[in-house]
């Protein structure tokens, strides 16, 4: 394993994403098989290299002396997010046909919004994730601020 593989910067910080999955070999299979990640550690937690980022995967459980009042479960609710990832790709179209051949399951088709094409697809234990590709933020459209704000 070469030290670059790991989210384990020289100086500064990087960024990971972890997931708390209910089936880690299920979930290593979707990130690396289904969207093309790179497996860096199995288990233990089980760490995928996605693109110039890193997905980071344990099953949940009880507290922990860092953590002693804090309980991680995968979602409950499909219907409910908090938070989600947000992958940019650079041909929507492609990415779509690609990881729905290998077995993503999007909630619809790529849909242009204006400022940016998107889609969402959920992984193995629901956790919802945007895939967008740059459109017309790239010239200048952006979104419109959310209902009720000004801005």
């Amino acid at each position: 394993m070469r030290r670059e593989d790991l989210p384990a910067p020289e100086a500064g910080i990087v960024l990971t994403h972890f997931l708390t999955v209910s089936d880690v070999p299920r979930s290593r299979a979707f990130y690396s098989e289904v969207l093309g990640g790179e497996v860096v550690l199995d288990e233990n937690p089980c760490i995928v290299k996605l693109a110039n980022g890193w997905i980071i995967m344990n099953p949940g459980g009880g507290g922990t002396p860092d953590k002693p009042d804090v309980t991680l479960h995968p979602p409950t609710d499909p219907g409910t997010a908090t938070s989600f990832l947000n992958i940019r790709v650079a041909d929507i179209e492609a990415c779509h046909r690609e990881w729905s051949a290998k077995g993503a399951e999007f909630l619809t088709p790529p849909i242009d919004r204006g400022p940016e094409i998107r889609c969402y697809m959920r992984d193995p234990d629901g956790y919802l994730i945007e895939v967008g590709q740059a459109s017309g933020m790239l010239h200048g459209v952006f979104a419109d601020p959310p209902a009720g704000t000004t801005g």
